[in-house]
């Protein structure tokens, strides 16, 4: 099969600032160098400091500016302690892309009350502390965006992982009824919701798995992480000011 030349998104961010959770790795890594490449100034949530690090790296190596923040974003004192020093250091905060999510899998007759709470509290607790305090800031400022990030197990479900699952349905939930409460103030609220993406999760399933998934997707293959960072950027942009409640998803048309 003929490969297909990328394309890039580009969009103008100059002047703006966004925080990116679980920034350190993956598809955060990705959102935040794209965004720190079309000219935001990216905070980069995570705890593994050297991951980090890499992120802001391959950010300056790609044109932009990004710094390194760590923080637990299970912790409601750590996530407003941080969006507070946000605004001090730069006056703003105009994008929040909730992506930190974890994974504990196991079918639910086995899974600990731990492995159920992990999940939760981290994939929806964390983004609900975050859009709590970003939204703040960007009510008073009469303009925002903020993207979670989701997945289409929230959409269809997954066995062994009715935790993640229903997480990630959690987001669509607030991120439709935040979108609701902050749309008269000029902030957007979307989520996206990739499919099978080539990561180091998917790497893990093994050829076998893999192979299965891949007949599961329309576009016989998995997707990159660009092409969900494409999606989150055109989402952050001032040209998405008239979509807000919306999932997006990116699946090569998994869910049809």
């Amino acid at each position: 099969m003929r490969e297909i030349p990328e394309a890039r998104l580009q969009v103008e961010l100059s002047g703006q600032v966004a925080l990116v959770t679980g920034a350190s790795r993956g598809l955060g890594r990705a959102i935040a160098v794209e965004l720190a490449a079309n000219g935001a100034v990216v905070a980069c949530v995570a705890r593994n400091a050297e991951k980090l690090a890499e992120t802001v790296a391959a950010a300056a190596a790609a044109g932009g500016q990004a710094e390194a923040f760590s923080c637990d974003v299970k912790d409601g004192s750590q996530v407003d302690r941080l969006v507070d020093a946000l605004v001090a250091k730069w006056d703003r905060l105009d994008i929040l892309v909730n992506n930190a999510g974890i994974t504990r899998d196991a079918l639910l007759a086995g899974m600990h009350d731990t492995d159920w709470d992990e999940v939760l509290d981290t994939n929806l607790r964390g983004a609900f502390l975050f859009a709590r305090g970003a939204s703040r800031v960007m009510m008073r400022a009469k303009y925002g965006r903020i993207i979670n990030v989701s997945s289409v197990a929230g959409l269809i479900g997954n066995a062994g992982q009715t935790n993640y699952s229903a997480s990630k349905a959690g987001l669509f939930g607030l991120t439709r009824s935040l979108s609701r409460e902050l749309a008269k103030r000029r902030v957007t609220v979307n989520a996206v919701a990739p499919g099978y993406i080539e990561s180091d999760m998917t790497e893990t399933l093994g050829p076998v798995l893999l192979e299965e998934a891949r007949k599961q997707i329309p576009a016989r293959r998995l997707g990159k992480p660009a092409e969900v960072a494409a999606a989150v950027l055109f989402l952050a942009s001032p040209a998405a000011a008239y979509i807000t409640g919306c999932v997006l998803t990116v699946d090569g048309g998994m869910t049809g």
